[in-house]
């Protein structure tokens, strides 16, 4: 993806509808995920398939990170108040594929440089719901942190995410999803009579066993709002996805499906098959 909470029942939290994590923590969270891929791809076979991202190599997953960071670092720098015309930075892109990986991992420090010397709050042109600086950083966290779970499933490696972060993530690419229609028009497509859907990180440890509601009408969709500290839900969703944070995350991002025997579906799974066709970017 290049994504407004509401109490879980049984005990669950209320989502953040969009309040992000500490811009520190996406800071310093960018730079371990960074370095993370980096080490995953590094001395594997450029030319080997990554199945989460059909039609693509190792190579070029690993120069989408390596430009995307370098991009988001771009447009950080300008604070930039439109949308850009162009795309173009100046990569450094070495000649060989089998030196990608060390290209990304020395783009570490500029990155870092350049969110350490950024205002979060500072007003600047976003394509989601944040107009501000702190949108990149988070954007960029969870842009590489999913394409790092990618290479690691690529190479055959085992994944791990840490389910605050990953909560954090489901909470992002739903603030953000109704405005993807830029670059992803199904999403526009997301329609209904009122069925809504609750999406729950089932986590309790550090507080992540928070729900996500989204309802689907005949002019799009909206996410719910949180109700009333102590009030329940108006009304029951028609369909429940629950699972980990991670799990959660990574079937939001299409790398799993609700088919699955780690989550748990209760419902009309066909408004998920609804949702999923037309999220599926």
């Amino acid at each position: 993806m290049e994504t407004t909470g509401t109490r879980a029942t049984g005990g669950g939290s209320v989502g953040r509808t969009g309040h992000p994590l500490p811009y520190d923590t996406y800071r310093q969270a960018i730079e371990r995920e960074t370095l993370r891929f980096a080490e995953v791809v590094r001395g594997a076979d450029p030319a080997g398939a990554v199945p989460s991202c059909p039609d693509w190599t190792l190579a070029e997953l690993t120069r989408h990170v390596g430009a995307l960071q370098r991009w988001f670092s771009a447009l950080l720098t300008r604070l930039v108040q439109e949308p850009p015309r162009s795309r173009d930075v100046e990569l450094g892109l070495p000649e060989r594929a089998r030196d990608y990986a060390d290209w990304v991992a020395a783009g570490v420090p500029q990155v870092a440089a350049v969110l350490r010397a950024t205002d979060p709050g500072a007003a600047m042109w976003a394509w989601g719901e944040d107009q501000h600086a702190r949108f990149w950083a988070r954007r960029m966290l969870f842009e590489t942190l999913v394409h790092r779970v990618d290479a690691e499933r690529a190479v055959g490696g085992a994944s791990a995410v840490d389910p605050v972060l990953a909560a954090d993530g489901v909470d992002e690419f739903l603030v953000n999803l109704p405005h993807a229609g830029l670059f992803a028009p199904a999403v526009t497509e997301l329609r209904g009579d009122g069925e809504s859907i609750a999406f729950r990180c089932t986590d309790s440890a550090g507080g992540t066993g928070e729900e996500w509601r989204v309802r689907l009408d005949p002019d799009g969709f909206r996410l719910l709002p949180a109700p009333a500290p102590g009030a329940a839900p108006a009304e029951q969703p028609h369909v429940t996805v629950r699972g980990p944070a991670e799990d959660v995350l990574l079937l939001l991002y299409g790398r799993r499906s609700y088919h699955e025997a780690v989550f748990g579906v209760s419902g009309e799974p066909a408004i998920l098959d609804s949702w999923f066709t037309r999220t599926a970017f």
